[in-house]
């Protein structure tokens, strides 16, 4: 089990961030059969791409880099907060240090993989920052860019709604909703999920939250140079898997307002901007908005400001709609 300690001070520097790098990372296990397998459609589109790069690019040393439980912290950076793009994680990666690389190289690149000597010749060269950068950088453009606005729609829905039961039901219920392993218990967050690792401290510095659309059921940094982490699944990623579906497809519903009307309305369950619902359900953001123009017109949704974003969210008569739908 692993345990976090928590103070006040510590749920007041609590944050929530996105990682593309992190993100990228574990896609590249999954594809190199270090995770669980990818869903077959995604293996089918992405393998031959991947295996291409594996063949043409330093990719084999970026896996090489990774064990069973971890992989190095230069090639996934901490992010900074929910604006972290590609860009800002790989300015990261090549302004690692040569020093601070090997240093993970030698405690990371212990498996049979990093005895290949096309491998051994990457890490060992003075320019493989800089080399392993590129690799990362082209598996990024040909393997997850073209998804990561879906993806990332995803996770910033996940965000949203996590906020929204931070002031609700506060912290130690947003927590436990991360994971069913987790428990708030005696001033403290127990993630049961883990081997016995022991009682970590957070010392005023807060915890980091990530969602992630590829990781299996939760995961933590620990160690320098991240704060404390817990990364756990986006809420709607399971349709990714083949194991739910992102939003339920009642026939009562859809015969009623039609299928796309329905699917808009079944994925309000948290409050969404028009561009957040084109990305994650992979709608014309112009088509959204005339249905959402229809539904709020039905008095079914309301709209509200929140920053830069306007927002929208079911009405008691579309909260209705919805659970008599089943």
């Amino acid at each position: 089990m692993l345990r976090f300690d928590v103070s006040v001070e510590d749920l007041l520097r609590s944050r929530f961030a996105l990682s593309p790098a992190l993100d990228l990372c574990l896609l590249l296990r999954s594809l190199a059969g270090q995770d669980r397998p990818l869903p077959r459609a995604w293996a089918t589109r992405l393998m031959p791409a991947f295996e291409r790069l594996r063949r043409e690019t330093e990719l084999n040393a970026v896996l090489a880099l990774h064990t069973p439980r971890s992989g190095p912290n230069f090639v996934a950076p901490p992010p900074r907060g929910l604006n972290q793009t590609w860009a800002d994680d790989l300015a990261m990666i090549r302004a690692t240090t040569p020093e601070a690389a090997r240093h993970e190289y030698a405690t990371a690149a212990t498996g049979p993989s990093a005895r290949d000597s096309r491998v051994r010749a990457v890490l060992d060269s003075p320019d493989a920052v800089s080399r392993i950068a590129e690799a990362m950088d082209q598996a990024w453009h040909e393997l997850l860019a073209a998804d990561w606005p879906q993806l990332r729609a995803i996770c910033q829905r996940d965000v949203v709604h996590r906020v929204g039961l931070i002031g609700e039901h506060g912290w130690a219920t947003t927590i436990e909703s991360l994971h069913p392993s987790i428990a708030w218990r005696a001033g403290g967050i127990e993630v049961g999920h883990f081997r016995p690792v022991g009682t970590f401290r957070l010392a005023g510095d807060g915890l980091l939250l990530i969602p992630s659309v590829f990781v299996e059921n939760i995961g933590a940094h620990l160690e320098d140079p991240w704060p404390r982490t817990l990364v756990y699944r986006a809420r709607g990623t399971g349709a990714l898997w083949g194991e739910e579906e992102t939003v339920p497809r009642p026939d009562a519903l859809t015969a009623l307002v039609g299928r796309a009307r329905a699917r808009l309305l079944l994925a309000l369950d948290a409050p969404a901007s028009t561009s957040h619902l084109a990305r994650s359900l992979a709608m014309a953001p112009g088509a959204v908005g005339d249905h959402l123009a229809i539904l709020r017109g039905a008095g079914l949704l309301v709209r509200a400001r929140s920053g830069r974003s306007v927002l929208y969210r079911r009405t008691p008569l579309g909260e209705a709609l919805v659970a008599g739908s089943g």
